[in-house]
């Protein structure tokens, strides 16, 4: 018996004509994670909303990060979900001499 894939809901807001973003971003998510993802599904919403969330789990949410997601933080929070040992390559976070985590504009 296989089991069930992750799913991964955008949910962006119509009027806001955030519908390009929300699919790029779906798009880089499914190219990324194609043997991770069972699917990824946009949901129009309004009221300025863009929420992502996997399985129900929150990983972004525009009204409390007070920002859109870069796409290198949005394949960060996921893979810490679906693949916590895997490598992003460039879109992984760099450690700086500070200690701090620099994505390189990623």
């Amino acid at each position: 018996m296989e089991l069930t894939k992750p799913a991964v809901d955008i949910t962006y807001c119509t009027g806001c004509r955030w519908l390009m973003r929300a699919g790029w971003m779906a798009q880089e998510l499914l190219v990324t994670f194609e043997n991770e993802l069972g699917r990824v599904s946009l949901v129009p919403g309004s009221g300025g909303i863009f929420e992502v969330r996997l399985d129900g789990t929150l990983l972004w949410s525009r009204s409390d990060e007070g920002r859109l997601p870069e796409i290198a933080e949005l394949k960060q929070r996921l893979r810490d979900r679906v693949a916590p040992g895997r490598s992003l390559g460039h879109s992984d976070r760099q450690p700086r001499q500070d200690g701090a985590t620099d994505n390189h504009g990623a």
